[in-house]
């Protein structure tokens, strides 16, 4: 179940790339997000909401610029959507690059966009979560969280 988020209280709170990120769809530049070479035990929230989405355990270098998971902590936690707005209105260009379709990660608690999914991760999963670092939090191993 969605909860609404109050957006003038996100707005305040949020950084502007935050809000970029997680309310207009945005993508922070490769290898500048503070997670991205990020290795402490521990779990990652949304920046929005505080859920629990990712574990330190499921977290590795992909290479690709942001930080990377191959699971969720709960399948429950994160909604997948299709996301065609790579290639906007061209057929042709979809047709001759199905690749070019991207999965679209959304807490599914708040709807905040946390990044895509790919099937190109290690095993077994073989997913790669390729998540913005302006929209998750990172709670270090045995502090205490909010309860969410």
């Amino acid at each position: 179940m969605t909860t609404a988020v109050n957006k003038e209280e996100a707005r305040k709170r949020l950084t502007p790339l935050q809000w970029h990120v997680t309310q207009e769809k945005g993508t922070e530049r490769p290898f500048t997000g503070c997670y991205n070479k990020f290795y402490e035990k521990g779990t990652y929230t949304c920046i929005v909401c505080d859920q629990e989405l990712f574990s330190s355990d499921t977290k590795y270098d992909s290479g690709c610029g942001w930080p990377a998971f191959n699971e969720v902590l709960d399948q429950g936690r994160v909604k997948l959507t299709k996301d065609t707005t790579h290639v906007g209105g061209n057929l042709l260009l979809l047709i001759a690059n199905p690749d070019m379709v991207r999965t679209e990660v959304t807490c599914s608690k708040c709807d905040a966009h946390l990044g895509h999914v790919f099937n190109d991760g290690p095993k077994p999963t073989r997913k790669r979560f390729c998540i913005n670092s302006a929209s998750i939090s990172f709670h270090s191993a045995g502090e205490e969280k909010k309860s969410t």
